[in-house]
């Protein structure tokens, strides 16, 4: 099987991966996504790029959030995430879900760097992820404001060898900050592990 190079277009919507998959039929939509029929396949498809924020402070510590989960009963730690707005490229949206949920803005969009997109569910989402990383000191995130407490129950600040064991003992769990955590570990490990 032939690999091809992962798309990078963060400030792009998202593009179909599989163009083989021809949409049939619209089973379902609703103003978040639509289920299409592609024939032997039924894929879950946004309408908007979907944006996900890597903010790292100080350099030895990530900011994640609690989200409220009703669908599994739980509030999972999460990275700050969601879905563009009309008017909004993906890079736009990542420094608004930032502000939404860790109450955090950026003014400077140059701030939010791209990283390699991942895919959420391969089997069932034919687009990608845009993933931007942002560097934050600790007096940005001492300063932060009130975020969004419909969905946000709180904003941590775990230090990267914590986030190490939360991953390994489960309790993060969710497939996309997993992927995106262990990518940002790994490329960064020496630094990491002389942060012990």
């Amino acid at each position: 099987m032939n690999r091809r190079a992962v798309p990078h277009c963060p400030d792009e919507a998202p593009a179909i991966l599989c163009p083989g998959l021809a949409p049939v039929k619209e089973e379902y939509r609703n103003q978040w996504f639509k289920v299409m029929d592609r024939g032997s396949y039924f894929t879950l498809e946004y309408d908007r790029p979907q944006v996900v924020v890597l903010p790292v402070v100080s350099r030895c510590g990530i900011l994640m959030v609690r989200v409220k989960r009703p669908v599994i009963s739980d509030c999972p730690l999460e990275l700050p995430a969601g879905d563009s707005m009309p008017d909004e490229n993906p890079v736009e949206a990542a420094r608004r879900e930032l502000s939404e949920e860790a109450g955090i803005y950026i003014e400077a969009l140059d701030r939010f760097k791209p990283v390699i997109p991942i895919s959420e569910m391969p089997g069932r989402m034919p687009v990608l992820l845009s993933v931007f990383q942002i560097e934050l000191t600790a007096d940005e995130f001492n300063r932060r404001k009130m975020f969004d407490g419909n969905e946000i129950t709180s904003v941590e600040l775990l230090p990267v060898k914590t986030v190490m064991e939360k991953i390994i003992s489960g309790e993060i769990y969710l497939s996309s900050p997993v992927a995106i955590l262990s990518r940002f570990i790994f490329s960064n490990i020496k630094e990491v592990m002389g942060h012990e």
